[in-house]
């Protein structure tokens, strides 16, 4: 899918952030220039950098505070206009990253990271409000760019896991990060990684592996027998459709809070489910003609569907059901990526374009919400970390809602 900017292709563009609560108050806490290690630059981007600062602090009037040697002394970009009920803030990031995954420290509700494309780790400390650039020395080792897929946190314990092969911990709320080792023979990417307790935690790989670790990530025990691939291999004949096409990786991948996934297959021609105590991945047909683009847990325990080309459905009941009905939405032709419950009632739908819907009765409706109409970016993830506070994730544009 093309990626569109927020800015002329000749001026760095940065990605941006609303806010649905009333205008937010500073936070009183001071924040240290010098945790932030901005990433290595060669002298012949000095200038570039310099003008984009500059950039910056004069159109945008934005004031950066990161202590760069060869930029002088500067401040992170803060919030700036509202649209809708969303208020947006600008983040010192480069043209084409794609925001992938946020979470923040449960112990330090405003402590939290931002990940991304192009190794992008931004760090806040009052909220959201303001980001400022973070960098993990141990992942700059080697001349990886690294693509940082997902991040978790426990209390003060978190993970992130990238492509390539990637594995970071951190048990002091991201103050250090420390690199696991990890298997050459681990099968396919880390897409995703889930924070269970003191030293545990739960990681899934684009292949449909499952592992979970209770001392640190030094030794992984596997949660389910086999590959996608292998269980495939078994069931083909058992009448899943688009099987025999299967190029062995997932297209994307959902974990409920009790611990189900639902994952969808790198065609979308047929999706999988997986809960604790089963041995195998479980294949679905799909009930829609379209291919499925994405799919996830409603917050009453039921499954929604998007497919490819815009169109959302819903299961019917509350459990596992095969059976889907579609709702009408206002997606103005272009796809929807993804969905968040902010509570059983309400949720939030982000695509392409910057569309952005909300329905206050469980999904029976949705209406549309005008905040990214003029964001010319794709928003791909929305992220609620509860019912006060979550946010859409995108390229070049990034969303944060706060209860009223």
């Amino acid at each position: 899918m093309a990626t569109l900017q927020l800015t002329h292709s000749s001026k760095p563009s940065l990605t941006s952030l609303f806010s649905l609560s009333p205008p937010h108050f500073p936070s009183s806490s001071s924040q240290s220039p010098s945790r932030f290690i901005p990433p290595k630059a060669s002298s012949s981007s000095s200038s570039s950098s310099l003008c984009r600062r500059q950039f910056i602090a004069e159109t945008a009037a934005v004031s950066l505070s990161l202590a760069v040697p060869f930029l002088g002394s500067v401040q992170p970009a803060k919030s700036e206009e509202s649209l809708s009920e969303w208020e947006r803030v600008f983040l010192p990031i480069d043209p084409g990253v794609v925001l992938l995954d946020i979470s923040f420290v449960p112990d330090e509700p405003n402590h939290g990271f931002l990940l991304g494309t192009r190794q992008t780790l931004l760090e806040t400390k009052d909220g959201g409000n303001t980001w400022a650039p973070r960098s993990i020395a141990s992942a700059e080792d080697e001349d990886f760019n690294y693509r940082f897929n997902a991040i978790s946190f426990k209390g003060k314990e978190g993970w992130i896991v990238g492509k390539p092969a990637i594995l970071l911990h951190t048990s002091d709320a991201g103050d250090t990060w420390e690199r696991i080792p990890l298997s050459a023979q681990l099968p396919g990417d880390m897409v995703y990684i889930k924070a269970t307790g003191e030293k545990s935690a739960e990681m899934v790989t684009d292949q449909g592996a499952i592992y979970v670790t209770s001392n640190k990530g030094y030794n992984w025990k596997a949660a389910v027998q086999e590959t996608v691939s292998a269980t495939l291999n078994r069931t083909v004949s058992s009448g899943i459709s688009g099987a025999s096409y299967y190029t062995g990786t997932f297209n994307t991948v959902n974990r409920s809070p009790e611990g189900k996934y639902v994952a969808v297959s790198s065609r979308g021609n047929f999706y999988l489910t997986w809960e604790p105590g089963q041995p195998y991945w479980q294949p679905h047909n799909r009930s829609i003609a379209r291919r499925i683009q994405n799919m996830g847990w409603r917050a009453d325990g039921g499954l929604w569907l998007l497919v490819r080309g815009g169109g959302l459905f819903l299961s019917k009941g509350t459990g596992l059901s095969e059976e889907f009905e579609e709702v009408p939405v206002q997606s103005r032709g272009f796809g929807i990526l993804d969905v968040g419950y902010r509570s059983q009632e309400e949720a939030w739908a982000a695509g392409g374009s910057g569309v952005l819907l909300r329905t206050t009765n469980g999904g029976k409706t949705w209406i549309r919400d005008k905040a990214a109409d003029n964001i010319a970016a794709n928003l791909y993830s929305v992220k609620f970390l509860d019912e006060k506070k979550g946010f859409v994730l995108g390229n070049d544009g990034n969303i944060t809602a706060t209860s009223p």
